[in-house]
């Protein structure tokens, strides 16, 4: 690739350190108040008929666990706590989901490592 040029052969943009400087500000206020609004943000998974419900935060913070009376009066500890597991990694999973598609719309999906926390 020669010097100056992009892939596909195309000029890369060159930006003076100020310029890049106040982008890089910018980008860094954008992804801060993101990660604020994830923080407001909840994803609620219910598993085993709604037997567990688990609700977690943007930022992957468990905020509340809800068993239901059906669930309690089984009797099945084992399949209660498989279902609370179950639950809560679900309910990661998606909140771990939804802050790379937040992240990723302000970045423009750059890939840029330890950008999550």
């Amino acid at each position: 690739m020669s010097k100056g040029k992009g892939m596909r052969g195309a000029p890369m943009p060159r930006m003076r350190p100020a310029n890049a400087q106040g982008a890089l500000q910018a980008l860094q206020q954008k992804m801060t108040e993101a990660q604020d609004a994830l923080a407001n943000e909840t994803i609620q998974v219910s598993v085993g008929g709604g037997a567990v419900t688990v609700t977690v935060s943007g930022q992957q913070k468990v905020q509340a666990v809800k068993i239901s009376q059906d669930a309690m009066m089984a009797g099945d500890v084992e399949m209660l706590q498989d279902l609370i597991v179950a639950a809560v990694n679900e309910a990661i999973d998606k909140s771990q989901e939804l802050a790379a598609q937040r992240m990723s719309a302000i970045t423009g999906g750059l890939g840029l490592p330890g950008l999550l926390g």
